[in-house]
């Protein structure tokens, strides 16, 4: 398959519609590759700003004089004989002025040695009047990628749509307007941009199949972020204080836009106010979270909720995802004071962006979740998650049971055991919840075949810590696989802290149930053995109470430096 790209945008490569074509060509690539006996994709590239190329005279000796042949002697001659050697023909371009940029309207000028003189009736109805072409284009295929400032493409690209109606013929061409195109040269919000580029680079794979599928045009057509989030970044783009007019600093634009990404869905009942003290440049701004949307104090500062104190190059480095702000906070680089509770929930505050007709999604620069690394995650999928009852209900079963009727116990806990895979079509399974079925089963087979249960139950208590305390001394603690639920799933096993915090739960949890067998012991050669399981609850009780503040408490305390 041949590909002639025109890039028509006068920033070149650097454009940001060449951005989305881009993922369109990656996309073309995986489609034909994934197909037998197609020839490979064979790419060539134009880029306008780069050409010799005059203005057309409207001689119309192409015409008359010599046919097919321009007079003018420039770079337009090799671009008709690529345009006649091509597929397929993607025309690449920012909206300029509700219509394609000077440069690129020339070249299109120049096409019209490629069209005959004579008059014909166009069997689409598109305009009035027309001239046939002078080659068979019948088999060619025709896209336009194109991106512009405003917050939507709808109602915008009229006068792009109209002259390639004319061009290719209405409704043969394949068309993906973006708006907000601006956004995707801004690295803080690389995982909402890659995020689209995926669904363009899905488009390009498959537009080789035939079509491109309603589903994903639909995600195509979806708002990058809500207009109001996006009209105030721009807004504060420009480096101008919307008030005075004077020119605003880099931290001051910075806060701006970081206000401007403010979810106000997840307002409280109470407004929040967000410090940041830049160190190194002595700068101090506060956002005030609010019912309404956010707003960015310079002076007349409210009490903060939370306060945190960064040098701005720290802060913007973990903006654009070349440190983790996790990682930074662990090495002490920055310092939260206040309410932790606001870094805790950075993604629910600043996270995501959702409207009525798109949604997007920007990771914050958490101290504790997931800190907005840049990654791109592509097309998203339903993640199962993972489940600590699945790994707790076969113990629980079999320590109450057992401690009750031996008997009759071990038969409970063996069909606990073989109904706890049921859960796995909806939940993850981690290797604890096998293991933790496996031994539990073993027990059960102990105490039936005649095990005393007063050495089979402390095992189990002892076999339950062991699981627990080993764990510490891989690479990821027990409790991380299950908790990380809660701090944006499998990308919280990368942060430092989160990892930490889980490592230390877990070792005292498992030196709980190591202890645990010991008076476990004792108590069932008592009257009151049958109550070993209610016993034994009320210390893990305790416990939860305290790793439940342990979680909040600690990070905070690291935060605080």
């Amino acid at each position: 398959m041949k590909v002639l790209v025109i890039n028509g945008s006068p920033k070149g490569k650097g454009s940001n519609s060449y951005k989305l074509t881009k993922a369109f060509l990656e996309g073309m690539e995986l489609g034909v590759g994934s197909m037998e006996g197609e020839d490979p994709v064979w790419v060539e590239e134009i880029q306008v700003n780069r050409l010799d190329l005059k203005p057309c005279l409207g001689c119309f000796s192409c015409w008359n004089k010599t046919p097919g042949q321009c007079c003018i002697q420039d770079d337009m001659k090799q671009v008709i004989e690529k345009l006649l050697w091509a597929d397929v023909t993607i025309w690449s371009f920012p909206l300029y002025y509700f219509t394609v940029p000077g440069g690129l309207k020339n070249l299109i000028d120049r096409q019209l040695p490629m069209i005959l003189p004579f008059m014909v009736e166009r069997e689409d109805q598109v305009g009035n009047g027309s001239h046939p072409t002078r080659y068979d284009m019948s088999g060619k295929k025709t896209v336009v990628i194109s991106t512009c400032g405003f917050y939507t493409a709808e109602g915008n690209y009229d006068g792009v749509r109209s002259l390639f109606d004319h061009m290719s013929g209405k409704d043969r061409y394949t068309a993906i307007f973006c708006g907000q195109g601006e956004l995707f040269r801004v690295p803080e919000l690389s995982q909402r941009t890659d995020e689209y580029l995926e669904y363009v680079k899905e488009a390009g794979r498959e537009f080789t199949e035939g079509s491109i599928s309603e589903t994903t045009k639909a995600e195509l057509d979806k708002l990058l972020y809500p207009r109001e989030v996006f009209e105030s970044l721009a807004d504060a783009s420009w480096g101008i204080d919307k008030e005075t007019g004077k020119k605003a600093s880099d931290g001051q634009i910075f806060t701006k836009q970081m206000a401007a990404l403010y979810q106000k869905e997840s307002y409280s009942g109470k407004d929040k106010v967000l410090e940041m003290y830049y160190t190194d440049v002595d700068e101090c701004y506060q956002i005030v979270l609010g019912k309404e949307g956010s707003r960015v104090l310079t002076d007349g500062f409210q009490t903060f909720t939370t306060r945190i104190e960064t040098p701005f190059t720290v802060w913007h480095s973990i903006a654009v995802g070349e440190i983790r702000g996790d990682e930074a906070l662990m090495k002490h680089l920055y310092k939260v004071k206040g309410d932790f509770d606001l870094l805790l929930n950075w993604d629910k505050y600043f996270g995501s962006a959702t409207s009525e007709t798109g949604k997007g999604e920007e990771n914050g620069d958490t101290g504790s979740e997931e800190n907005g690394n840049g990654s791109s995650q592509g097309i998203h999928t339903p993640q199962k998650a993972t489940n600590m009852n699945i790994m707790l209900i076969p113990w629980i079963v079999f320590w109450v049971a057992v401690s009750i009727d031996g008997f009759m116990g071990s038969l409970i806990s063996i069909a606990a055991c073989v109904l706890v895979p049921v859960f796995f079509y909806q939940n993850k399974k981690t290797f604890y919840d096998i293991i933790s079925g496996t031994l539990v089963t073993g027990f059960s087979m102990a105490v039936l075949a005649g095990a005393p249960e007063r050495i089979v139950v402390p095992l189990a208590y002892l076999a339950f810590g062991i699981m627990w305390t080993i764990t510490c001394f891989g690479k990821i603690p027990l409790t991380a696989h299950y908790s990380m639920n809660n701090y944006n799933g499998e990308s919280a096993l990368q942060n430092p802290l989160f990892m930490k915090t889980n490592w230390i739960l877990t070792l005292m949890w498992g030196i709980l149930y190591l202890l645990t067998p010991i008076w476990t012991y004792f108590i069932m050669a008592t009257k009151v053995g049958s109550l070993i399981s209610a016993i034994n609850s009320i210390l893990p009780i305790f416990m939860g109470v305290f790793t439940a503040w342990f979680q909040k408490w600690y990070p905070a305390k690291i935060a605080r430096g």
